[in-house]
C-alpha cells in the first residue's frame, strides 16, 4: 500500500475532495449572496419624479357651500319626507335612490310642477337628518335604463353636502 502525504496526492483524489467541499459550501455560499442583495426595483415611488406634487391635494374633497349648491342646481327642494328607496352597492358602480314624498319647491329652471311622490339618483350616500334638509338637484345624465324603469329625472348634484333648512325666527 501507498501512503501519500496531502500535497502529494493523485489527482483523481485531489478532485473528489474538492468536488465534496464544492457541493456544501456552493449552496451556502449562495445564500450569503443572495440575501445580501437590495431590491430597489420593487420600490417605483424610489425613482418617480412627481412633477405635480404641488397641485395633488389626496384625500381632500372639494364640497360646495350653500350658495353654490343653490346656483348650481336646475331644482332645489326643501323637505323632510326623504328616504332611501333603493342601492347597488355591491352590484358594480355605487349609486343610491332617494324618494321625496313631499316638500317645497324653492327654486327650478322648468316651469312645471314636480308631482309627489318622485325619485332621484345619488353618486353618493346621503347623511340624511330627521328635520328638514334642501335637495339640490340636476337633470339626470347617464342611467337611461334605470331612469326608465324607475321614471327618475332628476341627480343630486355632486360635491353637494347635505344642508338643514334654517328656520327664520
Amino acid at each position: 500500500m501507498h501512503s501519500y502525504i496531502g500535497f502529494l496526492l493523485p489527482i483523481h483524489m485531489k478532485i473528489n475532495v474538492i468536488k465534496k467541499s464544492f457541493s456544501f459550501f456552493m449552496p451556502v455560499l449562495l445564500l450569503i449572496v443572495l440575501s445580501g442583495c437590495e431590491k430597489k426595483y420593487q420600490e417605483p415611488d424610489h425613482y418617480a419624479v412627481d412633477l405635480f406634487k404641488d397641485e395633488r391635494k389626496e384625500g381632500k374633497a372639494y364640497i360646495m357651500n350653500e350658495e353654490e349648491c343653490f346656483d348650481g342646481s336646475e331644482l332645489v327642494i326643501a323637505s323632510s319626507n326623504v328616504k332611501l328607496a333603493d342601492s347597488s352597492k355591491g352590484r358594480g358602480k355605487a349609486f343610491f335612490l332617494y324618494k321625496v314624498k313631499s316638500g317645497k319647491i324653492l327654486k327650478t329652471i322648468r316651469d312645471s310642477v314636480e308631482n309627489y311622490p318622485f325619485m332621484f339618483l345619488s353618486d353618493q350616500k346621503l347623511k340624511l337628518r330627521n328635520d328638514s334638509i334642501y335637495l339640490y338637484l340636476k337633470k339626470l345624465e347617464g342611467f337611461r335604463f334605470i331612469a326608465a324603469e324607475r321614471n327618475l329625472k332628476y341627480q343630486w348634484l355632486k360635491a353637494a353636502p347635505v344642508y338643514p333648512v334654517k328656520k327664520d325666527k
